[in-house]
């Protein structure tokens, strides 16, 4: 793959490692299999990718590599250890990548994505109506997300624009929740500030 966009592009200004995909379970239910296949997916892949642009990047004494990790990284409502051992893995290649390659100009930063409504939940919403499929995310933001929404694909672009362009020329090793206010709860999430709260509150 590398050498190919060497062939056709003669350098390799911008590596986006986004490849991933959720599995495992809890430290009862995941199996050693299972804990090999997620973390080649979601960090191993990423180190190979990294290390066969590198080498090209340091040639051109320039580019820019974006990490994409997840919540479930630093903030997991659910147990996957598999997946979010490997997502807060690519958090610390970030910070390890950041120093290395700072002395080459390249940067590397690192987006982590909050609840983002994409294909990824097809597994998780297998059956749903797409009725049911917009009362779960609702919910789910609703209880979730301080800004009571799910994010969009374009929401994740804005920022890796950033990191990818000359208005991050000074930003190397940093990791941005893109996350609607996350690891902050939601109004719904604390019962002062829900509506239940609320209206106990006012009472004498």
């Amino acid at each position: 793959m590398v050498a190919r966009a060497i062939k056709q592009f003669g350098k390799i200004d911008i590596l986006v490692n986004n490849a991933g995909g959720a599995g495992g379970g809890n430290i009862d239910t995941s199996t050693e299999e299972d804990w090999d296949r997620v973390l080649a997916v979601n960090l191993k892949g990423h180190f190979l990718v990294s290390r066969a642009v590198v080498p090209h990047m340091k040639d051109k004494k320039y580019g820019k590599i974006i990490f994409v990790s997840s919540m479930g990284a630093v903030h997991p409502s659910v147990s996957v250890l598999a997946y979010h051992a490997a997502k807060a893995g690519i958090i610390g290649v970030t910070l390890n990548l950041a120093f290395e390659l700072a002395p080459f100009n390249i940067y590397v930063n690192c987006i982590v994505p909050g609840p983002i409504e994409t294909p990824f939940w097809d597994a998780l919403s297998r059956g749903m109506s797409d009725k049911e499929k917009r009362a779960f995310f609702d919910a789910l933001a609703g209880k979730e997300v301080p800004l009571g929404r799910m994010g969009t694909a374009e929401d994740i672009a804005g920022p890796a624009l950033f990191f990818a362009s000359g208005l991050s020329d000074y930003v190397t090793g940093q990791v941005l929740c893109v996350a609607g206010g996350q690891p902050g709860l939601s109004m719904e999430s604390t019962f002062l500030s829900s509506s239940q709260g609320r209206e106990a509150w006012r009472q004498p």
